[in-house]
């Protein structure tokens, strides 16, 4: 099998994808095509269909394995799959591991290195809040190492919760370190349940799309709210221990428009939101680059970014 990340610019294409995406469009001069998003273990490619009535494509829906046959292209520096024929892949012509992408770490030995930051919280009731799931709880703990932490913009991948969770507890050790306002044991706790929410935000693959409640409530509340009812029912949780975690967790996007619905008030609410920003933007920098291949020129204006972007030169 050739996985999308070794595709380069002018091969032909003959394999099966999971098929993550396909939705039908028109062009400026009325032709119909379709939009399609592929994928594998080691990412994701945008593909086109030019002729959705061509004999050569047979009928596939979105999370379908589909053999494919095509050409890769380059589009405003990044590939693209043309694609010429398809049709829906039979049981037993792949294998579905081969298709959900994994983070590129162990995902046992960053949860190890995850708990060492959990044995540093000092304060008794943060300890107990932190001890109940990433501890004792072996049905969140499985869920966690599992989940993505996005759909698709920055670790969206098997372990991308976990990768993304040990980043930004990392970024905030050092933030502790280097500002002695912080009140570590807050923060790390803070760090730690920032994006628990995405486990029910997100659905666990292969979909791996917003779910219901992902769509009306979002992570962010979410998060606050499993962290409030949990630190509730352990006996004598300070009230106002409860307020502070919380503000963290609604505060971590750091804007009202970013989906925060409060602003930082606190210092280690402002820390969060800098080490989450941090660790997601150059995760995101990471994707866009390695999608380049070997293209070492500028890639075009990113979105997300706001900028043309390339690789370093050396």
């Amino acid at each position: 099998m050739k996985f999308i990340e070794t595709l380069r610019e002018g091969e032909k294409v003959g394999d099966i994808y999971l098929c993550k995406y396909r939705q039908a469009a028109v062009t400026k001069n009325g032709k119909a095509y379709e939009n399609v998003i592929l994928q594998d273990k080691t990412g994701t490619i945008d593909a086109k269909i030019w002729d959705p009535d061509s004999q050569g494509i047979d009928d596939f829906a979105v999370l379908d394995y589909v053999d494919v046959v095509g050409d890769v292209t380059n589009f405003q520096g990044a590939l693209q799959l043309n694609i010429k024929r398809a049709r829906r892949a039979r049981e037993g012509e792949y294998n579905p591991q081969d298709y959900l992408p994994v983070s590129e770490r162990d995902i046992e030995e960053m949860y190890g290195e995850l708990m060492d930051y959990v044995e540093k919280i000092e304060n008794e009731h943060l300890k107990k809040l932190t001890e109940l799931y990433f501890k004792d709880n072996e049905a969140f703990i499985k869920a966690f190492k599992f989940h993505s932490a996005a759909k698709s913009v920055h670790h969206g991948f098997v372990g991308g919760l976990l990768e993304h969770t040990l980043g930004v507890v990392k970024l905030c050790c050092f933030y502790i370190k280097q500002y002695p306002i912080l009140n570590g044991d807050l923060l790390l706790t803070a760090a730690l349940f920032h994006d628990v929410g995405k486990m029910r935000e997100i659905s666990t693959f292969p979909e791996n799309d917003y779910t219901d409640d992902g769509q009306l409530l979002g992570h962010i509340y979410m998060g606050a709210e499993l962290v409030g009812a949990t630190a509730r029912r352990i006996q004598g949780f300070p009230k106002k221990l409860l307020s502070e975690l919380m503000h963290c967790i609604l505060a971590h996007h750091g804007e009202l428009e970013y989906g925060s619905p409060k602003k930082p008030a606190l210092a280690e609410a402002l820390a969060l939101n800098f080490a989450d920003n941090t660790d997601a933007k150059m995760q995101t920098f990471k994707e866009a680059v390695r999608g380049a291949a070997d293209n070492n020129e500028w890639l075009g204006y990113n979105r997300l970014f706001e900028s043309n972007i390339r690789k370093t030169s050396i």
